[in-house]
């Protein structure tokens, strides 16, 4: 198995600790294969089991801390950017929140297991207030999860090359080609299916200028805010009238939705992802004008126009008579 074993050999932990750190760091430089030919070697005695491990979750939780230190400091800008990045920005953010709120360090345990969910975990949990010391606990635990199941996995291979040497051969002589073409394949169709995407929301999307000269004239607009409840805690303020939604509960309410009017959607995502998919779903029940709004809501902040205040949201706590 010429790739990635040799280089593997060569280089040992060090290799390994440096290729999980750039992957998880975002470079599109896929970890497992090399994860699954440390656990093979493992089988042979060739690299320790357990130091293979060490090096790969090391790798793993220095890159996810720097996420989350990005995080606290920059919010949902970087989960933006880390959507661009992913080439799957249609449901990234809304699915990592989502996730987050039920289940907060168990999303943080199972994160890596999830395509999408793990590069955006990090940052969503500094986003929304999670401590640096409880971050550290369930991200290694994560990172130690993650890791061991494809150690294992290489491991299993492994011992069944020992039963069968030829099946070395055969690996060795289609491994690489079946690495590139798989990783190529991957790409090729992320962007195809995001052109699609794109190509549906320019044709439809409508300007912040023209909503604005609307609102103005007193004309009658259904605005309709989706972004996350999780966003909201960050930036309390929705575009003037608009409703707040989840996009699948705005789905399930359809027929509530008035048809002699435009529908505006907006969220936060980048190319208003969320908003555009939404969009899509509403014209397949029947709801034909809706628009997307360009740019969403940091769109329309950054030209300043006006918006509405949303009352903030106390948590209950109770009070604790004192002692008499």
């Amino acid at each position: 198995m010429a790739l990635p074993i040799d280089i593997l050999l060569m280089y040992g932990y060090l290799l390994l600790f440096a290729w999980v750190l750039v992957e998880q760091l975002g470079v599109p430089l896929p970890a497992t294969p090399v994860l699954l030919a440390a656990g093979a070697l493992s089988a042979e005695r060739q690299l320790s089991f357990f130091l293979a491990l060490a090096a790969s979750v090391a790798g793993a939780v220095l890159a996810d801390s720097v996420w989350f230190l990005m995080g606290r400091r920059h919010g949902h800008r970087l989960l933006n950017l880390l959507c661009k990045l992913s080439l799957e920005p249609t449901t990234c953010v809304r699915r990592t929140q989502d996730s987050f709120s039920r289940r907060r360090g168990v999303m943080l345990m199972f994160a890596k297991f999830v395509p999408g969910l793990g590069a955006l975990a990090a940052p969503v949990a500094a986003q929304n207030g999670m401590g640096p010391g409880a971050f550290l606990l369930f991200d290694s635990i994560g990172c130690t999860l993650w890791a061991t199941t494809l150690l294992v996995l290489g491991r299993l291979f492994g011992d069944a090359l020992k039963r069968d040497p030829h099946l070395l051969n055969w690996v060795g002589r289609f491994s690489g080609a079946l690495l590139v073409l798989g990783i190529v394949g991957f790409f090729v169709a992320r962007l195809i299916r995001r052109r699609m995407v794109l190509k549906k929301l320019a044709a439809s999307r409508l300007e912040p200028e023209e909503l604005k000269r609307q609102l103005e004239s007193g004309e009658a607009v259904y605005i309709v805010d989706l972004r996350h409840p999780l966003e909201l805690l960050a930036e309390p303020f929705t575009l003037p009238g608009a409703l707040h939604f989840a996009p699948d509960h705005l789905a399930a309410r359809a027929n509530e939705i008035p048809r002699d009017r435009d529908v505006v959607l907006y969220c936060t995502c980048p190319s208003e992802a969320t908003a555009a998919k939404t969009a899509l779903t509403l014209h397949r029940l029947g709801v034909q004008r809706v628009r997307p709004l360009r740019g969403g809501y940091d769109e329309w902040k950054r030209l300043g126009y006006p918006m509405d205040a949303v009352p903030p949201v106390v948590p209950l706590v109770p009070v604790i008579e004192p002692a008499q």
